[in-house]
């Protein structure tokens, strides 16, 4: 609900996914990630931040490989908040979206996600 370090879903090394059910059937049009600034990081940097990362439209929560709407990068010299449209358009609709990040920014330890939201149509 805020944005004080710290205050993420961290996971264990660089590698991880998050895998969300949203209220309703939509089509993606676009997705946001969201990190704290380096103003705010007690270190003045953001290597936990996601670096390399792909977004999935899923059928059902077991499907194994999704739909690919994009494969981003999160620029850590950007805004905290970053937009990245679809990139793969779909004739489908999803209520189910996998975000799958590959690296992060350095951090050998973990990775933060703060904000991640999925923008679309109903």
């Amino acid at each position: 609900p805020d944005m004080y370090p710290g205050n993420c879903w961290a996971f264990k090394g660089s590698q991880g996914y998050l895998v969300v059910r949203l209220s309703m059937k939509i089509y993606p049009t676009a997705f946001t990630v969201e990190h704290i600034p380096k103003t705010l990081s007690p270190t003045g940097s953001i290597t936990s931040a996601p670096r390399n990362f792909s977004v999935y439209g899923l059928d059902d929560e077991y499907q194994e490989e999704g739909k690919l709407l994009g494969q981003y990068v999160y620029d850590q010299g950007g805004e905290p908040l970053q937009m990245f449209p679809v990139m793969e358009k779909s004739e489908n609709a999803f209520q189910i979206v996998e975000l799958r990040i590959f690296s992060n920014w350095g951090h050998a330890e973990y990775t933060c996600l703060y904000r991640f939201r999925v923008h679309g149509k109903p």
